[in-house]
């Protein structure tokens, strides 16, 4: 590898870590910009909640369908509610909710915040003596912390009962085996196992998407490749890091692997 391109590489993890930490370690120092906080919960929260309404609820309907055709030719189709289930709350959920809120508001907040540094906004604060990762990073990365578990929750129940509706009206199973199927699934490791994901999900979208906003150059198509950057690169990430979480979370919990 270039020695020239390695050094960039590893200025810009180093940056990306200081922004990381800056910008969380603000959420508990002040001053605390709760105006601007609220604002990025209602464009993270809110204005993502159809998306990921329509997604969540089409996902689960195609995998109540598929499972109940695939199931019924080995006689266990009513085991359905069961496998959607527990996907859902343990994997395809928090997976889906955070893949469409790093298209949406991650894509979002760094094209905000590459628009602040081209028009000189961000060198602004500093000249007023403001703190631009306090005042900028810290509202995005507390918003994400807060609305993508939200969200997250409500994806789940929207794709529980999408499931629902493809196993009791098209596939006529029973609707009190569905119910009691999910019932059984909601314990605490496979709760504990979908709520975790969504804070880390959050975090680490926001910090990358922040970091690639306030590192744009060169203009509108500095700007392009940098939106186009956050995302490719926040869903690389929650990826790997779904699988890396899997992995620990089975382990913790007991579960044979």
């Amino acid at each position: 590898m270039n020695p020239l391109k390695t050094k960039e590489l590893t200025g810009a993890l180093q940056d990306f870590y200081l922004l990381s930490i800056h910008g969380l370690l603000g959420i508990v120092r002040k001053p605390f910009y709760f105006k601007d906080t609220i604002e990025q919960m209602d464009y993270t929260g809110s204005d993502s909640f159809l998306i990921i309404l329509l997604v969540s609820l089409f996902i689960g309907m195609a995998l109540s369908l598929q499972l109940s055709a695939e199931l019924a030719l080995l006689g266990l189709k009513m085991y359905t509610g069961r496998i959607v289930g527990f996907s859902v709350i343990r994997e395809i959920g928090p997976v889906t909710v955070a893949l469409v809120f790093a298209g949406r508001a991650g894509a979002g907040m760094a094209s905000e915040l590459g628009s602040m540094v081209l028009g000189h906004q961000v060198d602004t604060l500093r000249v007023f003596g403001v703190d631009p990762i306090k005042k900028l990073v810290t509202p995005r990365i507390l918003s994400s912390l807060v609305m993508l578990p939200i969200l997250t929750i409500i994806g789940d129940a929207i794709s529980i009962f999408g499931g629902y509706y493809i196993a009791a009206f098209v596939s006529h199973q029973s609707s009190t085996f569905y119910w009691s199927s999910i019932r059984e699934i909601l314990t605490f490791e496979n709760v504990f196992s979908g709520s975790i994901k969504p804070f880390i999900f959050g975090y680490l979208i926001a910090c990358i998407s922040c970091y690639t906003g306030l590192s744009t150059k060169g203009g509108a198509l500095g700007l392009r490749r940098s939106t186009t950057r956050a995302v490719v690169i926040s869903m690389i990430v929650i990826i790997v890091s779904d699988f890396i979480m899997t992995r620990i979370l089975l382990y913790v919990l007991g579960f044979p692997v």
